[in-house]
């Protein structure tokens, strides 16, 4: 179906070329977003709950750190018997245990919960609202096309993320059958595609009920680990020293090339590190900073150091010290537990991308598709089908493609280290544009992380011929979608703008001239300017005007929400006309109808069955006209030919809808 209604973005830009355009949108919208004043930088603003922080904090456990939680099931593993094996001495122990823990550290708890967390868009958190933040507060400039294509790529290798974390998590846990009993071993793969399977089918069902459960399980899953790890300690109680960073120096110093390979092992450590930032939304900073300080953080140490110690004392272990290090009595729990905490993990990345989906619409980096909301409580809790079915084909692809968590370890890591360095990128960017830090602070916090995550990101690229293509291939893939809606969507809004009639002209030369009917006309517009096109063409086919006229434009703010009672705007142009604009947040829902509802301004109240609507349905033709190649324009009128038609987005009746058509060359 047709895109005939876009909504607005402040960042419509993709490229740097595109500077001039975003330059030309950003003002309007970003003075509109600042009325409420600026809640981001070091003070910070945390999102108001009405739960108590204990309350949130158990449920930040459940939901954000279901990945981070599970990673102790492979990554120390990895690191020794992954594409580049390690000898298991004390040496090669010590050394990539203090890797894990100073990874840990300045990964996750410096510059994520010290510092990233404070980068909160109005209580939001994520990598599009990021660059909604950066780009508000900075105005229209070349450093803010370079940010909104350093979001769109963090967006787009998010999704590779999205595809690898269920296929990794489910099946290292499962694989725990095969330490409880050998013989198990074969029914690892058909079990991990049966629980896929039916974690991605209960998707349409809400996750209301069960998030309940999430944090309840995820704390005995870490205790449990953490009571494991104080176990393998006790045996081997020396294992404390490897904390030290010296340990990890001498690493480096004994065989430099393997310690930079194992880089690319060790960051599966803090895979899931962006659930904290993504979402704060939920739970708000506070509750995520102590859900990490005095639970996740310490119980993974706790069980990372207790692996290490086990390995310090039997080598040959190795082949899977997480459930080795339980007794025999207690594995078979422990992988069902594990299992457990591993559908949680996947759940959360699950409900990310629906999130970052959502956002991507109403940022206009995405077409419109059908999204349900499954609670009438929590306007948070979505349902995307295509993205869930597109989620699951792929996830079995590489499930059934590579067999093994082994396997799968070889593409898991560089799409969360490309993630991480982009997001280091850009918070160069907040603390010298934006939050103005003295710039021997900015520049010494940003290099610092522009090292550390370009190191292992740069280990990871290693690992692109044995399956880090994959999701290297998703995000591609990704981000030419995002790219050309984007640059589609503004191609198509000045082709629109060539044959617009001025509104000044259209009142005063046509308005007397017509037959007046009563009732209302909705005519929705993608920009503030001129005529739309369907009220032209039903002009020119029926000749007649409603009494009253509504030119209604939707626009999507750089800010999570706007408040009901700032969201419309309302003008009288004469002759019946009002012009209306509707100010929604990237995470509200567009509701046009229950907007209209709310508004008596426009020449009083809206009667449902006295107000028709009119859309127009462009079908577009590729062209060689500036613009986009060509492939770009057919994949552009492609995606607005299956997008979902503006009715079910708006939310508006179906028996008062009036579509106009007409063909546009891009």
């Amino acid at each position: 179906m047709s895109d005939s209604i876009i909504p607005e973005t402040n960042l419509p830009g993709v490229t740097l070329s595109d500077a001039a355009l975003i330059e030309s949108a950003l003002p309007d919208a970003a003075q509109a977003s600042d009325e409420g004043g600026d809640t981001s930088g070091l003070p910070g603003h945390d999102a108001h709950h009405g739960d108590s922080l204990s309350t949130l904090a158990v449920g930040a456990i459940g939901v954000v750190f279901g990945d981070i939680g599970t990673s102790p099931l492979y990554s120390l593993r990895e690191s020794f018997i992954g594409a580049h094996p390690l000898a298991v001495d004390p040496a090669h122990i010590y050394g990539v245990l203090s890797l894990i823990f100073w990874t840990m550290t300045l990964v996750v708890t410096i510059k994520y919960v010290f510092i990233i967390l404070h980068a909160d868009n109005k209580g939001e958190g994520g990598s599009l609202a990021l660059l909604a933040l950066i780009g508000r507060r900075m105005g229209p400039n070349r450093l803010t096309a370079l940010t909104v294509m350093l979001g769109i790529i963090a967006t787009a290798l998010f999704y590779g993320d999205a595809i690898i974390t269920p296929a990794m998590s489910v099946l290292s846990a499962v694989e725990g059958l095969e330490i409880v009993q050998p013989a198990f071993s074969s029914l690892v793969l058909p079990i991990s595609v049966v629980i896929l399977i039916g974690l991605f089918a209960i998707q349409s069902r809400g996750t209301a009920a069960v998030g309940k459960l999430f944090g309840p399980v995820m704390l005995v899953y870490f205790a449990v680990i953490a009571v494991l790890g104080i176990c393998g300690i006790w045996q081997a109680p020396e294992i404390l020293w490897a904390i030290n960073p010296v340990y990890a120096v001498k690493f480096f110093t004994l065989d430099p090339m393997l310690a930079f390979l194992a880089l690319g092992s060790v960051i599966l450590a803090v895979t899931g590190a962006e659930a904290l930032y993504a979402d704060m939304g939920h739970f708000g900073r506070r509750a995520i900073i102590v859900a990490w300080l005095w639970v996740a953080f310490p119980c993974l140490l706790l069980n990372y150091l207790g692996q290490s110690a086990l390995l310090l004392r039997h080598p040959k272990l190795v082949e899977n010290p997480f459930f080795l290090m339980a007794p025999d009595w207690g594995r078979l729990p422990l992988v069902i537990l594990s299992t457990l905490a591993t559908i949680i993990a996947s759940q959360a990345v699950i409900s990310g991308a629906y999130s970052i989906s959502q956002q991507a619409i109403q940022l206009g980096y995405l077409p419109r598709i059908r999204i349900l909301h499954t609670s009438a409580k929590a306007a948070g809790q979505i349902y995307v089908p295509l993205v869930n079915w597109l989620l699951l084909a792929l996830v079995l692809l590489l499930v059934v493609g590579f067999k093994s968590s082994n396997n799968l370890a070889s593409a898991y890591g560089i799409a969360v280290t490309g993630t991480m360095f982009i997001t280091a990128c850009m918070l160069g960017i907040l603390t010298f544009a934006v939050w103005k830090w003295p710039p021997v602070l900015a520049g010494l916090v940003t290099g610092v992380f522009l090292i550390v995550d370009g190191a292992y990101f740069a280990s990871n690229i290693t690992k692109i011929p044995d399956g880090g293509w994959f999701p290297l291939a998703i995000a591609t893939i990704v981000f030419i979608v995002l790219t050309t809606w984007a640059r589609g969507r503004m191609i198509l809004r000045e082709r629109l703008a060539e044959d617009s009639m001025p509104f000044d002209l259209f009142l005063n030369s046509v308005c007397d001239k017509v037959r007046r009917v009563p009732g209302t006309s909705v005519f929705l517009s993608s920009t503030t300017e001129g005529i739309p096109p369907a009220l032209l063409h039903n002009l020119k086919h029926n000749h007649i005007l409603h009494e009253r006229v509504i030119i209604l434009t939707v626009e999507t703010e750089g800010v999570p929400h706007i408040p009901s009672e700032s969201r419309r705007v309302v003008e009288a142009v004469g002759h019946g006309f009002y012009r209306m604009i509707i100010r929604i947040g990237f995470m509200d829902e567009a509701n046009v109808p229950a907007e209209l509802a709310l508004e008596t301004r426009a020449g009083g109240a809206f009667k449902p069955m006295d107000t028709s609507y009119f859309l127009a349905r462009q079908t577009l033709i590729a062209s060689k006209r500036p613009g986009m190649a060509i492939w770009r324009e057919k994949l552009f009128a492609w995606m607005i030919r299956n997008a979902e038609t503006a009715m079910q987005f708006f939310r508006l009746p179906t028996n008062r809808v009036i579509e106009l058509g007409s063909q546009l060359e891009l």
